[in-house]
């Protein structure tokens, strides 16, 4: 069986799907972006876009029950990877050791002209 987890203190789907699934005990997350939930605009730079990517990420994680501390696995979508090493001085202070096992990958587009996009999986810890 599955739950939706929804939440206002993050940007709701702009699409058919949910911003986050808990099944058993593990939370999927759909990508976030770097949008405002209230304006839904997008941050100016990829330094503001990765922190309210990551911040949209957590309250969605924080929604259904988890926390970054829990999180597995990441993907992190780039639409130019020469934002690499930005996206991990900023990504690194969202996450702790042990890190979540991760991806990065550039893509064509995001939606809404993102320049970034981060989606997790999370284990979930409290009922």
């Amino acid at each position: 069986m599955k739950e939706e987890v929804k939440t206002t203190l993050a940007p709701g789907a702009i699409g058919p799907y949910s911003q986050a699934i808990i099944v058993g005990d593990m939370v999927y997350s759909s990508g976030q972006l770097g949008m405002d939930p209230v304006s839904g605009l997008l941050a100016d730079t990829i330094t503001d876009q990765t922190k309210q990517a990551l911040h949209n990420l957590q309250e969605v994680l924080e929604a259904g029950g988890a926390a970054m501390s829990s999180v597995v696995k990441t993907t992190i979508f780039l639409k130019d990877m020469d934002h690499f090493a930005t996206v991990n001085e900023i990504y690194e202070t969202f996450f702790c050791i042990p890190f979540p096992a991760r991806s990065a990958v550039q893509v064509a587009k995001l939606p809404k002209d993102g320049l970034v996009e981060v989606e997790a999986v999370a284990r979930v810890i409290k009922g």
